[in-house]
């Protein structure tokens, strides 16, 4: 027929009879088992269904047999006549045909209807045959609407599946959350997901299973999310109680799967911390809420007060460990329940943060408890336990924000440990030294092994001292000195100017001549801020000995010899003694104005102004022949210890405030308020969190010392051209600046940069020089150190890593580059590293130890080498440019004028006619 021109005749014969069969089967086979729909009985409804979408499946199974059957038949018609006219070929249409005379209605409806109703079956816990709903869905895939490739499935099936999902998970989350605890609600979830991957992938189509899913999540999970993790006796805080970890981690599982999931739990997670972080604190303050003194019932009934001060040790130590305890928990739990989840870390540190910081006591009560296991800690715990323990206190130490704070209270605690000899053991001195080092730096454990260092030189120092004096003739004033290395201790460095009396003076330099006759090159200063004495005064009663402070000391003998109605001006008194104002007012308070009124004041009042005179208060009596006149503290804080440390601190975040200031209106010229309080705020955020009220007062400091003036807006500052014009004079007086590549030894001595490098680092700070250097242990990490605190502008500095030290040592030098710092990375190997730095600068500033320095600095270690700052004076001789190093040579015609040393902190124990004892402190500078 086709070759006949005929073949339009049999395409269309042929359609006709496949429909007519069609409807023939729909007739006989399909429409008579129709699922009734009036039994109420779930498992009679599913009988139906069943046996109903076995019957389609039959229908289709022999409609497509047949079609296959036929285009064998009609192969030649399929090749020639169908493309001709442009028709499907016999099988499309066999498909086509079974889409129209069986998939409609109302056969269509009650497809739908059957497989949603063995869906529902199989929900409420019951078995299906899973074959006859199988073999529909792939009847329904193989079936296309359109050319769109839109399938019947995805047209008439899947959409009512979903709906109908979506209806029963809404019900069942509610359902679930009325009648489960958190723990059954979480498991019946997590089994509704594993049966719904089940049927997708058994039954469905895989391409419903993402949106099936998500209406799990939508319905199942989201809306339930805070009410499950927060369910009384049952919710996250009683599984953390009662150590539910499998239940925690399939909480954890299914709260990722949920995109607002993860953030409940981390906020779920810190509001727990928080709270248990709450109870500790107030625990730590006592029962009495951190009173002055607590009662205590003796055997009598009576009640007796003690100072609460005796608590504070227990307190600190409970406090730590309670700590501990709360973080070794949470620790367990994210490691074997929460996969170790980055994020829910962050959240579980910045929840600890957030408590730790909110007790003010805890930078004290953690240097208190490494303090006391320092000192007694060994005795009863083997040296393994002690090491647990002070690891977990440093894990503690990393939640501090303040760690400026716990600094000083280490710093006074060790050195403490170590004047009073109170340390244990000092192999476990060194090991806490090593974990403070991986945490602080360098820098930090740099000072304190000059600590340990300075403590034997001292002793050496004071017994050569005396022996001297005994061969000699003694001052005046009986002299008792502790001579310890000024950047190594935790005292300021900086000097409150004072004019010593000449009986002063003379003691003072009896003991300099000795030291610098034995170290030469070095200079001393003495810091009478931190000095006392005891004075015998002669009053019309009686004669009283007075402890007062240096300063104080220096005022009452400028009285000595005037006549009893003599008077002193504030500012006599100010230029003769040369104190600052605000350490004049404070001690002119003490002796004027406080309980002890040694001076007289006038006119009378509370407050010392510039235009008050004083006077020798000759009448004065006390029924006590020893009196100690403390200073008038600028601020009132409980506990005398505290208040001693925070005004430490204060002061050096003062001063660190001031610094920033002045670094960034140097850089800026100009800025407005607001914006120069966010910056410092910013810059200074990584060591402490510093106060707007602080930084305000400290602007208004450095206007009065015309560091800053305002503009005539009144909101924005400039930096002062009279402090550019200093500066400029300043430098024109020197070599232009350059760019310094400082190396040396990574285990020098602790004198060997005082004495060899810091001469030449002074020399380059005051020519404006910048650094480059690398990040070694030993003289790299002590450089750094001395330049930032010297005031050296951190965009002078850049510190070279390899790249292999960039991996592991970049977040040693986060808090540089906060402050404008350059960290660069450079080369492979070290060498390639050094080869950058000295291409990147202008000379050099190292020293290396000769053969015998080696030989008796190493021991039986040494053996021959040629070190890397060896290499680097090479390779800086090579390329035929300038070096200097603190041996005192001078290559390529190079000279360096050493200018005046900076004074450092000398402070002494004297004893004379007139006072018996003068306390200072000495401090050497080995320059």
């Amino acid at each position: 027929m086709v070759l006949h021109k005929e073949g339009r005749m049999l395409y269309e014969g042929v359609r006709k009879l496949v429909a007519e069969n069609l409807n023939q089967l729909a007739k006989d086979k399909i429409i008579p088992v129709f699922p009734t729909g009036g039994n109420a009985d779930p498992m009679h409804r599913s009988q139906e269904s069943d046996i109903f979408l076995k019957a389609l499946r039959n229908v289709w199974d022999d409609h497509t047999g047949n079609m296959v059957k036929l285009g064998q038949i009609l192969k030649y018609m399929d090749r020639v006549h169908t493309k001709t006219d442009k028709v499907p070929e016999i099988a499309d249409a066999g498909l086509h045909l079974f889409l129209k005379h069986i998939v409609r209605p109302p056969i269509q409806q009650h497809i739908c209807s059957a497989i949603l109703n063995q869906v529902r079956f199989e929900r409420d816990g019951s078995s299906i045959n899973r074959s006859p709903v199988k073999g529909c869905v792939d009847v329904l895939l193989s079936l296309e609407v359109d050319e769109s490739s839109l399938t019947v499935y995805k047209r008439d099936l899947e959409p009512a599946f979903l709906r109908e999902s979506e209806a029963f998970y809404k019900a069942e989350g509610a359902k679930l959350l009325e009648t489960c605890d958190a723990p059954e609600f979480l498991r019946r979830v997590e089994a509704r997901f594993e049966s719904e991957d089940s049927r997708t992938h058994h039954y469905l189509a895989s391409q419903t299973a993402a949106s099936l899913r998500q209406i799990l999540k939508d319905n199942l999970l989201a809306p339930h999310l805070t009410g499950v993790i927060s369910m009384p006796n049952s919710g996250l805080d009683n599984m953390i109680d009662t150590d539910k970890i499998e239940d925690l981690s399939r909480l954890y599982r299914l709260f990722i799967l949920v995109p607002t999931g993860l953030w409940t739990l981390k906020r779920t997670i810190k509001d727990s911390v928080a709270r248990r972080g709450i109870h500790i604190n107030r625990t730590s303050l006592g029962e009495n809420g951190g009173a002055d003194f607590v009662v205590e019932e003796d055997t009598k009934g009576k009640g007796k007060a003690r100072p609460a001060v005796a608590q504070k040790l227990e307190l600190a130590l409970k406090w730590v460990q309670d700590v501990l305890d709360l973080r070794d928990r949470f620790v367990y739990i994210w490691e074997h329940a929460f996969h170790k989840d980055r994020e829910v870390e962050s959240a579980l540190n910045e929840a600890f943060q957030t408590f730790v910081d909110s007790n003010e006591k805890s930078p004290e009560y953690i240097s208190l408890f490494i303090d006391d296991n320092l000192r007694r800690g060994l005795k009863g715990k083997t040296d393994a336990e002690v090491e647990t323990i002070l690891d977990k206190t440093i894990t503690v130490f990393r939640f501090l924000t303040d760690k400026d704070v716990f600094e000083r209270y280490y710093k006074g605690h060790l050195a403490k440990r170590l004047l009073h000899g109170r340390s244990v053991s000092d192999d476990a001195e060194r090991g806490m030294l090593a974990k403070l080092k991986v945490e602080c730096g360098f820098q930090f454990t740099q000072k304190l092994e000059g600590m340990f260092h300075d403590m034997k030189i001292s002793a050496e120092t004071m017994t050569a001292y005396k022996t001297h004096m005994a061969n000699t003739t003694s001052p005046d004033i009986e002299l008792s000195v502790i001579v310890m290395t000024s950047t190594f201790w935790p005292i300021s460095h900086n000097v409150s100017p004072c004019s010593f009396t000449p009986e002063m003076t003379k003691t003072c330099k009896s003991f300099e001549q000795f030291y610098l006759a034995r170290h030469s090159g070095r200079r001393l200063t003495w810091l009478p801020s931190h000095g006392n004495a005891d004075v015998r005064v002669d009053f019309d009663a009686s004669k009283i000995e007075l402890n007062v402070s240096t300063f104080a000391l220096v005022i009452l003998l400028q009285f000595q010899g005037l006549a009893p109605d003599a008077f002193l001006t504030y500012t006599e008194l100010q230029e003769v003694t040369s104190i600052d104002h605000s350490d004049l007012q404070r001690n002119l308070q003490s002796l004027a104005c406080a309980k002890y009124k040694i001076l007289k004041k006038h006119p009378p009042g509370r407050e010392v102004e510039k235009d008050d005179s004083f006077s020798f208060n000759a009448g004065f009596t006390s029924n006590m022949r020893k009196l100690k006149i403390g200073t008038i503290a600028s601020r009132v804080e409980s506990g005398e210890e505290r208040k001693e440390t925070l005004e430490r601190i204060d002061e050096e975040r003062r001063h660190q405030t001031e610094a920033c200031i002045v670094r960034i209106m140097k850089d800026r010229k100009q800025m407005a308020h607001n914006d120069l309080i966010n910056e410092v705020t910013r810059q200074l955020s990584g060591r402490f969190h510093p106060d707007p009220l602080v930084i305000k007062k400290r602007i208004e400091g450095l206007i009065e010392r015309d560091y800053l003036e305002r503009c005539e807006d009144r909101k924005s500052y400039n930096y002062c051209r009279s402090r550019l014009n200093q500066r400029s004079t300043l430098n024109s007086k020197m070599t232009e600046s350059k760019i310094a590549f400082v190396s040396g030894p990574l285990t020098p001595p602790p004198e060997y940069f005082v004495t060899h490098y810091e001469p030449l680092l002074r020399v380059a700070i005051k020519r404006g020089d910048s650094f480059v250097m690398g990040p070694a242990p030993g003289i790299d990490s002590m450089a750094l150190q001395y330049v930032v605190s010297e005031g050296v502008e951190p965009a002078k500095i850049t510190v070279y890593l390899t790249e292999y030290e960039n991996r592991i040592r970049r977040h040693q030098y986060k808090w540089l580059e906060e402050l404008g710092g350059v960290v660069q990375v450079e080369g492979g190997p070290t060498s390639e590293r050094d080869a950058a730095m000295t291409r990147d600068s202008d000379y050099d500033i190292l020293r290396y130890m000769s053969v015998e320095e080696q030989r008796i600095h190493y021991g039986s270690a040494y053996y021959p080498r040629i070190s890397a700052t060896q290499n680097n004076e090479r390779r800086r001789m090579g390329l035929q440019s300038q070096i200097i190093d603190t041996s005192g040579r001078v290559t390529e015609n190079v000279t360096v004028e050493i200018g005046p040393e900076q004074p450092k902190l000398v402070g002494m124990h004297s004893k004379a006619s007139v006072f018996s004892k003068i306390k200072f402190r000495l401090f050497r500078n080995r320059d």
